[in-house]
């Protein structure tokens, strides 16, 4: 594995900014080989592989070496681990599983099984960044586990992502980690991200951010648009877990739209602008598509930040049908429908938010504001730790006008600062936040002020 400075020494341009010295051609240099680095042919070869053990359904086969959800997982633990020696053993390989039973969707006991793989940082390594796609397939009865499955596009394009996105990733060190996980029992009821999430909470996981790719590879919908250079990313407005207190200051306060899951999403906005070429994101201000939900809803309702990445033009006639023709449409998720390029775009994506979260700073703690009844404007944050992040060069603090759906405009303070004032900017006008920022440039998504954007303090 390579360090950044060692991958990117020959590209360095520094400036100095209030006595900090900075990289910034280190950064985007960096960045966009990342982001350009997914392999459209790899993924396909794993999609592929992936449709070939005929229905990945939660109820399926478990035994079989060829056919079932068994094999699909056993394949997926067998390539991160090949990942893994390819890297000196850089991954933690391993399952993360439980029984479910007595759902509507799972009639007897079934034992759900997370494939997980870390990457673990150097400095800060209980701190996470999750890139997730799910295992299991489904066709039009949802407990068919028998009939033919392939699941193409829904969703072994996320899963195919997630590998790749560890092929890419493991050739650096990052002093935070990242975790890929390839989730279980999605369609039968978000299982697998349930398990997880209990888990990380088990284990004290500090999650600042889960990226779940779940369709990434269509881009002709059921509308008749084709389109190949837009996404769209879903994200909760307020925190599932906020309590009625919490709630009442934001009310008076705001914070509708600034939940840590809606400023990562403008983070993913802000990367794909900077990073990934001929792609839009569109950010979506709702949880998931209108009546669906995703496998990030349960690492949002355990108070994680989480947010869905996906194609934008959905074909429905590809998702949850059984494989037939009827009046000369064709159904079925199939391997044909699936673009292997708009795949790599996605998850070059995913791996540049990934990487830019893993090299920056945390993202900043027990973020306050004050400024009530005068002509400027102060924002307090607690220190970070330095051992855990020995990269911080500062913070940047962020405004923008209230009906405004990106961050406009930014002022750096040092790392020995931890309170700043705005002179001449009214509280009142604007909402605020808080990044961190390392010395070579890269930001951790922009924190809101008070409960409502913190992002697990």
């Amino acid at each position: 594995m390579k360090s950044l400075k060692a991958t990117t020494l020959s590209l360095l341009f520094s400036f100095t900014f209030f006595g900090i010295a900075f990289s910034q051609t280190l950064e985007t240099e960096v960045l966009r080989e990342i982001g350009a680095a997914p392999s459209a042919d790899r993924i396909e070869a794993d999609i592929s592989k992936l449709v070939s053990f005929g229905t990945r359904h939660t109820l399926s086969d478990t035994t079989s070496d060829t056919r079932g959800i068994g094999a699909a997982r056993r394949w997926i633990k067998a390539e991160f681990e090949r990942i893994s020696e390819e890297c000196g053993g850089c991954l933690e390989v391993f399952y993360v599983r439980d029984y479910i039973d007595g759902e509507n969707r799972i009639p007897q006991p079934v034992e759900i099984v997370n494939v997980i793989a870390i990457q673990r940082g150097t400095s800060d390594p209980n701190r996470f960044v999750v890139m997730s796609g799910d295992i299991d397939s489904r066709v039009s009865d949802v407990m068919d586990g028998e009939s033919e499955s392939p699941g193409a596009n829904d969703n072994a394009s996320g899963v195919a992502g997630a590998l790749e996105a560890a092929r890419v990733l493991t050739n650096y060190e990052f002093e935070g980690s990242i975790m890929y996980a390839a989730l279980s029992g999605e369609e039968q009821g978000l299982f697998g991200g349930e398990i997880l999430a209990e888990y990380a909470k088990e284990k004290g996981w500090d999650i600042k951010g889960v990226l779940n790719n779940d369709m990434i590879g269509n881009i002709q919908g059921i509308n008749q648009v084709i389109d190949n250079t837009t996404a769209r990313v879903f994200s909760e407005g307020t925190r599932a877990v906020e309590t009625e207190r919490e709630g009442r200051i934001r009310r008076f306060t705001g914070g509708e739209v600034d939940s840590p899951s809606r400023n990562l999403a403008r983070y993913v906005d802000k990367m794909a602008d900077l990073y990934i070429r001929n792609l839009d994101v569109m950010m979506i201000y709702r949880l998931d598509r209108f009546g669906r939900g995703g496998h990030h809803r349960p690492f949002n309702e355990a108070g994680f930040p989480g947010v869905r990445i996906m194609e934008t033009n959905e074909d429905y006639n590809r998702q949850h049908q059984d494989l037939r023709t009827e009046d000369g449409v064709e159904y079925g998720d199939v391997l044909d429908e699936v673009e292997f390029d708009f795949a790599a775009k996605l998850t070059g994506l995913n791996a540049v938010v990934m990487a830019s979260m893993s090299w920056a700073p945390s993202p900043p703690a027990e973020v306050g504001i004050e400024g009530a009844v005068r002509p400027s404007t102060t924002l307090k944050w607690k220190a970070l730790d330095p051992d855990q992040n020995p990269q911080l060069a500062g913070y940047k603090i962020y405004w923008r006008l209230t009906d405004a759906n990106q961050w406009q405009k930014s002022e750096f303070v040092p790392a020995d600062k931890t309170e700043h004032t705005l002179e001449n900017v009214v509280i009142d006008n604007y909402y605020f936040g808080v990044a961190s920022v390392s010395e070579d440039g890269f930001e951790s998504p922009v924190v809101f002020p008070g409960p409502a954007g913190s992002f697990g303090d």
